[in-house]
């Protein structure tokens, strides 16, 4: 049998496939994307398998173009050689808001509570759940399984994920959930797979187009820098991370809509919007101009100061673990905020340093430095395919 996982974005499929064998879910057998699946873009399949790369131009006709690249999906499962027949599939899924604390089968019920939670992450709720319905049609046997970036961190204590607001609202939801659980769940299993420290204080950055960080004490989210959607904290690609309310009251005094306002603060900020150029860190990385190198300083200085906020939090720091986009393959990133906490005893080497491009876990630290850092490149898909396993096996 095998689990295939998906992420269902705006515009991309992302898809792994695990196989099982006695119950335990193996390393993924093959992986890939179908991408250009935006109004007037041009749809194409790129898929790893057996160590070999391949891509395919798909050729739709005007209709649901998430539909069809299902059909050209489930097309590639048959022609691939010896693929175990499907147990489930594993959506990652945003939000999970206060009734959904771990990874759930779906129902028609399960399905309405999470639409009720589309206001809290717009930009990947309303896809992830498309997704989880347009798998259902296509393949109607299988269970389909959602799994949660808001599960991890369901260990927050009250003191983190209380806002200061009046207890009505409370009752309502507003609170801080935190993300990228998936990916900590991944990055802090494997940390502590590789070091005794992990069970202590632990800070995992997870730096990409979405980005924040989470401290751990004994395995478990206890602080993080998302709160009631996944605009708070970090500086992102296009988000703009930590805003004083105030700007958006002064904004709607100045006629901003709704509408504007969501654009500008997910679409329109972060990198891209400090730049005027690129919300992409390695495009910012190749120019010579004040534009890029004040939002890549920007960046790397929201990281340094939240990661000293998180350390507070945790009364000081064991372990350090970069992951995502930026902190697997950004060597500079990595070295500017390390030598930015070397207050804290994080001393990292320079080669080691360089060799950690994303492809192993690595740990990156002189023997000398008090906290070990170390590179994790992070694997969602394999947590949920886990997770669905845990669900449907049992």
């Amino acid at each position: 049998m095998s689990i295939l996982s998906v992420n269902a974005g705006s515009s991309t499929l992302k898809f792994s496939l695990y196989p099982i064998t006695q119950q335990q879910v193996l390393s993924q057998s093959m992986n890939g994307s179908i991408e250009g699946l935006e109004p007037g873009g041009a749809p194409t399949m790129r898929w790893s398998s057996q160590g070999q790369s391949f891509h395919r131009a798909l050729n739709f006709v005007p209709g649901s173009a998430f539909a069809q690249a299902l059909q050209c999906l489930r097309q590639l499962l048959d022609e691939l050689p010896d693929v175990p027949s499907l147990r489930a599939v594993a959506h990652r899924v945003v939000h999970g808001g206060q009734i959904y604390r771990q990874s759930v089968v779906v129902t028609e019920s399960v399905l309405a509570d999470l639409s009720a939670l589309i206001s809290l992450a717009p930009l990947h709720q309303p896809h992830n759940l498309d997704g989880v319905r347009a798998f259902a049609q296509a393949f109607s046997q299988v269970p389909q399984v959602a799994c949660f970036d808001t599960a991890f961190h369901a260990t927050l204590p009250e003191l983190d994920y209380r806002f200061a607001l009046p207890e009505a609202l409370y009752q309502q939801g507003v609170r801080r959930y935190g993300f990228h659980g998936l990916s900590y769940q991944y990055v802090m299993g494997v940390l502590l797979a590789h070091s005794e420290r992990a069970k202590g204080r632990v800070l995992m950055a997870h730096l990409g187009n979405g980005a924040s960080l989470c401290a751990a004490r004994d395995g478990k989210s206890c602080a993080t820098t998302m709160g009631f959607s996944a605009l708070d904290g970090l500086m992102m690609g296009t988000r703009t991370g930590a805003l004083d309310a105030g700007v958006l009251l002064y904004l709607l005094e100045q006629g901003w809509d709704h509408a504007r306002l969501q654009t500008l603060l997910y679409k329109q900020s972060g990198l891209l919007g400090v730049s005027g150029i690129s919300a992409d860190m390695r495009r910012l990385r190749s120019l010579e101009c004040p534009a890029a190198k004040l939002a890549i300083d920007m960046f790397t200085h929201r990281v340094v100061r939240e990661s000293g906020a998180l350390t507070a939090c945790l009364q000081g720091l064991d372990v350090l673990a970069f992951s995502g986009g930026i902190g697997e393959h950004d060597t500079t990133l990595r070295s500017d905020v390390a030598q930015r906490l070397a207050w804290l005893g994080v001393q990292i080497d320079p080669v080691l340093n360089a060799q950690a491009t994303g492809d192993a876990i690595m740990a990156i630290h002189t023997p000398q430095s008090q906290v070990q850092v170390w590179v994790v490149p992070t694997d969602e898909g394999v947590v949920a395919a886990r997770e669905a396993a845990r669900l449907v096996l049992t």
